[in-house]
């Protein structure tokens, strides 16, 4: 009988340490889940960006290779001798970027676009079709997507959408492994193109390196 007695304290101890331990395992989880962080300009993590994630392209990257293309198109003959000069602001129109490199990076090339189109429109120099305006000339075309590489139908949709110049490009890559490191090389390949005669009247090329090491 005391035995059985001794056995149910035991047992009545061990279901409360049980229960306190899951209550303060209930406690302490939260903690221990995901954290949300904000990086950038005015936070606490200003560095927060960085640091590389993959050999993707990410934000610093199009900046750099947007950036370091349209400084070379500033300092150009075209630019300083052509656009700068004319009587009125001539108008570009901003074609799609080609990706001929071997990354999946659709949501990057929007955001180059977007980059070399804000350049343009605070430049002052040029005017800037919208570009869905020209989405739209596109669509009332009934054209493929493969057409929008093509020099003669950028030519022909520029006439229509009233432009002097249209800019374009292409993005490659050369991808590398040794052992556990893996490296992609990509350049960007701006031209700027006259409408009228289909002339490459300017060329630049800048390239950006992404190494994971595993």
């Amino acid at each position: 009988m005391k035995y059985a007695k001794k056995m149910d304290r035991l047992t009545t101890k061990g279901l409360f340490v049980l229960v306190f331990a899951s209550g303060l395992l209930l406690v302490v989880m939260p903690g221990c889940g995901p954290k949300a962080m904000r990086g950038g300009d005015m936070t606490d993590n200003p560095g927060l960006d960085d640091s590389a994630l993959s050999v993707k392209l990410d934000r610093l990257d199009i900046d750099y290779l947007v950036s370091t293309n349209i400084r070379a198109l500033s300092n150009s003959v075209l630019w300083n001798g052509t656009i700068e000069k004319a009587s009125k602001a001539p108008l570009v129109s901003i074609w799609p970027i080609q990706n001929s490199s071997t990354q999946h990076i659709d949501d990057q090339m929007d955001a180059l676009l977007s980059s070399i189109e804000t350049y343009m429109v605070n430049s002052g120099d040029v005017g800037v079709v919208s570009r869905q305006r020209q989405q739209q000339l596109i669509n009332e075309l009934d054209l493929r997507q493969s057409d929008v590489y093509d020099p003669q139908t950028a030519g022909r949709i520029g006439n229509q959408l009233g432009a002097q110049y249209f800019i374009t490009g292409r993005i490659t890559s050369v991808e590398e492994r040794l052992k556990k490191t893996r490296r992609v090389q990509y350049n960007l390949i701006l031209q700027v193109i006259e409408v009228e005669t289909g002339l490459v009247k300017f060329q630049n090329e800048a390239s950006r390196s992404k190494v994971m090491k595993r």
